[in-house]
């Protein structure tokens, strides 16, 4: 199987892309968060949209990728046993020891934990109780924050591969030829229907939560996605398509985007219901066509054996358990210095990158036992990191 470098340098760029989407989560107006600057700004609402409407759909659509090339490898059992302990060990270790700092510096913020990180983490390891409101999570003792996207992940690839014997059945290999077999505007526009019906039917009731359960709208939305990768797995006929209609997705993209910020920001409540259900699918056919664009676009120039992609793929999966805690920890240590709206968040990005590099090159890429509990293949016995890693095999990741 030749390998598919574009997804690769994808899965690298969308986790490089959630370091930027979540600084400027401190700065946009009206949107909460951990912390937030004194320099908020309503007009980064439309940018951090655009790219909300599709940046973990993407995602988990690269997940259900992961999942086909996998199973071409191994049992059943085998895959199960290897994703539980890639998704489990580092979201276990991260909330025990990486996350932590998020709390308290909230805490801190909210005036309502106590100075000391000791205290405060020999109580956050027992549950707590915490005062209301302390800090995003609080009800819980403890939180996952930004490492839900696994615990989620895990839950759609059990549930993936239980319903494999269906899919590999002749009915689900007639369902999944059917899927391959979509070209131009059904491409573009069948796939957006269950998401639109999802939304019509559970996102009002079930408005997202990231707390696993009871989160059924996101569930129906992601593990579509999910299920949309798997059944695109490497078909040459699909991705020679999403490659031919790039041109055309990108603009499509952009169309339904300006439509869909027209109708929220200018349409009154009191228009006709009818004209909301517009604007709903406006949004997931802007979803879908972001997505197919970003594919597309991807699969024309970035299929290649880049220099920097061994590297890069080695280091997304510690980057993404780290960043956060550390873009929260800089936050709280800049902003108080009064640095103004650029430096502030050019020092704060710098630093985080800076330490996210630091910490994966210098220590967890050559200590054996971390290796494991930030999601990455441990290193082979007797054999010291001496140079870049052979890159690993595709679907052994994050994703």
């Amino acid at each position: 199987m030749n390998r598919r470098y574009d997804i690769d340098a994808l899965r690298v760029l969308a986790f490089g892309l959630l370091i930027l989407y979540h600084a400027a989560m401190l700065y946009v107006d009206g949107w909460d968060f951990h912390l937030k600057s004194s320099h908020i700004a309503a007009w980064l609402q439309d940018p951090m949209l655009f790219l909300n409407r599709w940046r973990m759909e993407l995602l988990f659509l690269i997940s259900g990728l992961a999942v086909n090339f996998m199973r071409r490898r191994g049992s059943l059992g085998g895959m199960a046993w290897k994703r539980t302990v890639r998704l489990l060990l580092p979201l276990a270790f991260g909330m025990l020891v990486v996350i932590p700092i998020q709390p308290y510096v909230q805490g801190l913020s909210n005036h309502l934990v106590q100075p000391g990180f000791g205290h405060f983490l020999l109580r956050y390891w027992s549950g707590g109780p915490w005062p209301a409101g302390a800090f995003t999570g609080w009800q819980f003792g403890f939180t996952w924050n930004h490492l839900w996207y696994l615990p989620y992940l895990w839950v759609y690839t059990m549930l993936l591969m239980g319903l494999m014997p269906l899919l590999e059945s002749s009915a689900g290999q007639r369902l999944r030829a059917t899927f391959l077999q979509l070209r131009g505007p059904a491409l573009l526009l069948l796939p957006v229907v269950p998401l639109f019906v999802w939304d019509r039917l559970l996102a009002d009731r079930y408005p997202i939560t990231g707390t696993l359960w009871g989160d059924w709208y996101a569930h129906a939305l992601y593990f579509s996605m999910f299920l949309y990768g798997y059944l695109l797995g490497t078909d040459a006929g699909i991705w020679s398509e999403l490659a031919r209609l790039r041109r055309i997705t990108l603009p499509s993209a952009l169309a339904c985007f300006a439509l869909y910020l027209a109708g929220i920001r200018l349409l009154p409540d009191s228009v006709p219901a009818v004209a909301w259900w517009i604007v709903h699918a406006l949004r997931y056919a802007y979803l879908w066509t972001a997505i197919c664009a970003v594919l597309g676009w991807g699969h024309a120039y970035l299929n290649r054996p880049f220099r920097w992609l061994p590297y890069a793929r080695d280091a997304v999966y510690p980057w993404y358990v780290l960043h956060q805690s550390l873009l929260l920890l800089f936050a709280w240590q800049l902003m108080p210095l009064g640095l103004g709206p650029v430096a502030e968040p050019v020092l704060i990005i710098a630093c985080t990158v800076g330490g996210c590099a630091l910490l994966h090159e210098c220590l967890i890429r050559r200590v054996g036992w971390l290796r494991p509990l930030f999601g990455m293949e441990a290193m082979p016995r007797a054999t010291a990191v001496k140079s870049v890693p052979m890159m690993p095999r595709m679907a052994d990741d994050i994703a």
